[in-house]
């Protein structure tokens, strides 16, 4: 009972009692606890249940229990968090020899099977990928057993972050100017592109660092308009437009989210440097960004 939850209300004057799972949206594509489970809980059968998400989902899939449930939807977190962390690792690795991991990365997507593509970046965001599998180490801790893909999933994918605050200071350095005197234009703080969800997101984290080093930045994001005190920040900030104006007072602009409404083309001709942290400039512009001599994967 622990991970089902069930919502009441009235519709047209009818009670009704819908049946929804660890995190709704698993349960109506994926996976749902029924049986026992939901007719001892709610008096709704399987069989009601099955019609209730069929009416949304093309498939509604039984599994035996709701612990069965929640450890499905913990599989899916942990295999990405888990994948990001590879391919984050591997990027760096891959750094040191001077292989592009993205170039790497999508001549091992032309193979037509077993492999799926994860892409690096600064890190991880949402409400899931970061949190969720440590619930199960947790978890899993108090089982006895010890969750060490996870735990090492986190360290990796929490390091990117000051691998990033790095980079602009190295980029900033080979131009003849300090991190502590430059400004620096986030871009992009939601934590996956073209959405307006910002929790958890790593520019989130990219700028707390960037302030306890007495940086001084802004944020544009089209998406998010303003920033407000969360879990882990309290920053009270508004996007900045990007005009040419605006984009002539930064030193250089740091890409976190690849947001496809940005105007690269506005930021490559504005801003004197730009580190790359989602290999964006080269998808969206092509071989111009890597002409101008200006942009710097990270």
């Amino acid at each position: 009972m622990e991970t089902t939850l069930f919502v009441k209300g009235l519709l047209f004057g009818f009670s009704i009692a819908a049946p929804v799972g660890p995190i709704g949206i698993l349960c109506i594509r994926r996976s749902l606890a029924g049986g026992w489970a939901a007719g001892l809980m709610t008096g709704l059968g399987a069989a009601t249940a099955d019609a209730l998400y069929g009416c949304v989902a093309p498939e509604v899939v039984r599994v035996s229990s709701p612990a069965v449930a929640e450890a499905t939807k913990i599989l899916e977190n942990t295999y990405r968090a888990v994948n990001i962390a590879l391919v984050n690792d591997l990027k760096l690795i891959f750094e040191k020899m001077g292989i592009d991991v993205w170039e790497v990365i999508e001549a091992a997507r032309t193979k037509p099977f077993g492999y799926q593509a994860f892409y690096p970046g600064p890190g991880w965001g949402g409400h899931c990928i970061p949190i969720d599998p440590f619930y199960l180490a947790w978890k899993a801790a108090r089982a006895g057993a010890d969750a060490r893909f996870i735990e090492l999933a986190g360290e990796v994918n929490r390091e990117m972050i000051s691998r990033v605050a790095d980079r602009i200071e190295e980029v900033l350095a080979a131009r003849g100017a300090k991190l502590a005197d430059a400004r620096v234009l986030v871009l992009g703080v939601a934590y996956k592109p073209d959405v307006d969800d910002d929790r958890e997101s790593p520019a989130l984290q990219l700028m707390s660092l960037l302030r306890r080093r007495g940086v001084d930045f802004a944020y544009s994001d089209p998406h998010v308009p303003a920033l407000h005190p969360g879990r882990e920040h309290d920053f009270t900030m508004k996007s900045v437009e990007l005009t040419p104006e605006t984009l002539r007072g930064f030193d250089v602009a740091v890409l976190v989210t690849d947001h496809r409404a940005f105007d690269y083309e506005a930021v490559l001709e504005h801003i004197p440097a730009v580190v790359d942290t989602r290999n964006a400039f080269a998808r969206f512009l092509g071989a111009r960004a890597a002409a101008s001599g200006k942009v710097f994967k990270a």
